[in-house]
């Protein structure tokens, strides 16, 4: 039997109405539960690794650190978004005020942009680590690996206080419900009573620049890293090169694919429960999966875990 959500009495006229990701069913309270279990998944695969890295020597290397950092930019994506929408199933409850819809745009543009830039250094490591081998110590440096990571944090720190601060900047005089799970931006500018087609001119720019341009940094990485496979004499390796760029770029495709499709339609478009699920790829599956495809499978990572699991008391 489905219980209706009532909006609480302490909801103020300026807070948004989030209707949620699922009702209570007894399929959609199944489907709450595996959300969860991803959620501690996540979190749990993430601090691992950033431990793991964090205490083991011999993953001191420019490719780790910057799985560290995608380590706990998912970290911090999947706690983000969760728990609040945990909080409202759990409590009946739909409501979230300005202050916190802003500081989850701002936190989740920041997150998602950064890790958009972050991609696109990892597969630039991975370029120079198969094809310029006897370089990389040089073309990734840890002075390098700093900027590269501090270059992705500012840039997503920076489209996601633009964003937001000028979206809650918009009046919006007709409904406040947003047909989402959280507050997305995208979403918010479909209820503003005022016209944002200068700012939504903007964020096409900007989804340019965090979403294409490193993309095509990507797909040319990989492109170069094809090619230097192709020409390698042992079929042992080229079947490891293989299954590790594959498994790479599925997520890769899982990530850009799901967020391009919320980022660069037109706005007059509503959102249906389709963006909802679109929306789930990339802030609660994405993070799950980037620690199983780009590390657990990792020899070097399993034997640090070996090793650490055989000196705990």
């Amino acid at each position: 039997m489905t219980r209706v959500m009532e909006t609480p009495s302490n909801t103020t006229e300026m807070d948004f109405i989030l209707l949620g990701l699922f009702s209570h069913t007894q399929a959609h309270s199944f489907l709450f539960s595996v959300v969860l279990v991803i959620f501690t998944t996540s979190l749990m695969g993430n601090t691992l690794m950033i431990l793991l890295i964090c205490r083991d020597p011999r993953l001191h290397t420019p490719m780790y650190f910057l799985l560290s950092q995608l380590s706990l930019m998912d970290m911090m994506l999947v706690s983000t978004i969760i728990p609040k929408m945990a909080a409202n199933y759990l409590m009946s409850m739909r409501s979230i005020s300005p202050a916190g819809c802003g500081s989850q745009i701002f936190l989740f543009l920041t997150l998602a942009g950064g890790e958009c830039f972050l991609l696109a250094a990892m597969s630039y490591d991975r370029y120079v680590a198969i094809c310029q081998p006897l370089r990389y110590h040089v073309l990734m440096s840890p002075k390098l690996c700093v900027h590269l990571t501090l270059g992705s944090w500012l840039l997503g720190a920076a489209d996601g206080l633009m964003q937001a601060g000028t979206i809650l900047s918009f009046p919006f005089c007709r409904s406040r419900t947003i047909n989402h799970f959280f507050c997305e931006a995208p979403s918010l500018v479909r209820l503003a009573c005022a016209d944002t087609k200068v700012f939504e001119f903007f964020m096409y720019i900007c989804c340019i620049l965090m979403l294409l341009i490193p993309l095509s940094l990507i797909l040319a990485s990989y492109s170069l890293i094809l090619v230097a496979v192709l020409r390698m004499r042992s079929s042992a390796a080229r079947k490891k090169a293989f299954a590790t760029c594959s498994s790479h770029l599925t997520v890769v495709g899982l990530f850009y694919g799901a967020i391009m499709f919320i980022y660069m339609r037109p706005k007059s478009q509503q959102p249906g429960a389709r963006d909802k699920v679109v929306s789930a790829f990339y802030t609660i599956f994405t993070p799950v999966l980037n620690p199983l495809i780009y590390s657990v499978r990792n020899k070097e990572v399993k034997r640090a875990l070996r090793m650490w699991l055989q000196k705990a008391p």
